[in-house]
């Protein structure tokens, strides 16, 4: 299974999670869990994906995470 990417990510990407993260209002705690998670060289599927976090949903398809969203959002995707 292909693993997370965490280098070379597209800049519109990297904007758009950017954006999330201060629009969602997701703090330092829930990042450095993020990081924490990532340092474990996660793999993923192939297909949409998602990774809940107390603050936070982490989502994903295939390489690349696409979003974050809140607790009261609805993910679509194989939970990891």
């Amino acid at each position: 299974m292909p693993k997370v990417q965490r280098k070379d990510i597209p800049r519109a990407l990297l904007g758009h999670l950017l954006q999330r993260i201060a629009e969602r209002s997701i703090d330092a705690h829930a990042l450095k869990s993020l990081a924490v998670w990532l340092d474990t060289n996660p793999e993923v599927p192939p297909g949409d994906w998602f990774k809940r976090f107390p603050s936070m949903t982490v989502c994903g398809r295939g390489v690349l995470i696409k979003t974050f969203l809140t607790p009261s959002q609805v993910p679509i995707g194989a939970e990891l």
